[in-house]
């Protein structure tokens, strides 16, 4: 099978664990459960759900969660690609998920981290958008900028 064969199966794989991940999620206050994954370089597929708190500055973003997993295991420079799931109560809906504002910068200093643009599958009832974090965050603040 050759790559291109792969990545659409990496893909697909990628999305299913992410959809899967947000059946896990704790969303009692939104009840928007949310589910990422994480594809690394070796194929490996690491994924989360969102974690939402009473004082809602504290709840946890599924991407973030994914991402910190993904870290604290090595393994954050291997990230080639992140997909999003969700809807309430775990169901996909219609309308797209998208990362939010903070989850884009965390994607991009991975991105930064890994040296690549990471592609994010945004996940809807009918199938799933791709872009890569620098469309969905031009001109963002990295460590370049604190030098």
């Amino acid at each position: 099978m050759g790559r291109g064969a792969q990545l659409t199966g990496d893909i697909n794989a990628l999305i299913a664990a992410a959809k899967n991940a947000a059946g896990h999620a704790y969303a009692p206050y939104s009840r928007y459960h949310v589910g990422a994954a994480v594809l690394l370089e070796n194929g490996e597929i690491i994924s989360a759900a969102n974690f939402e708190n009473a004082s809602s500055g504290l709840s946890l973003c599924a991407e973030t969660v994914a991402i910190a997993k993904t870290a604290s295991e090595g393994k954050m420079a291997a990230i080639t690609a992140l997909a999003i799931a969700g809807g309430e109560k775990g169901e996909v809906g219609m309308k797209t998920c998208m990362p939010c504002g903070r989850c884009r910068q965390i994607i991009k200093e991975i991105a930064d981290v890994a040296g690549r643009d990471i592609a994010v599958h945004c996940v809807h009832g009918s199938g799933y958008d791709t872009h890569l974090i620098s469309e969905l965050l031009p001109h963002a603040f990295g460590p370049e900028n604190l030098k």
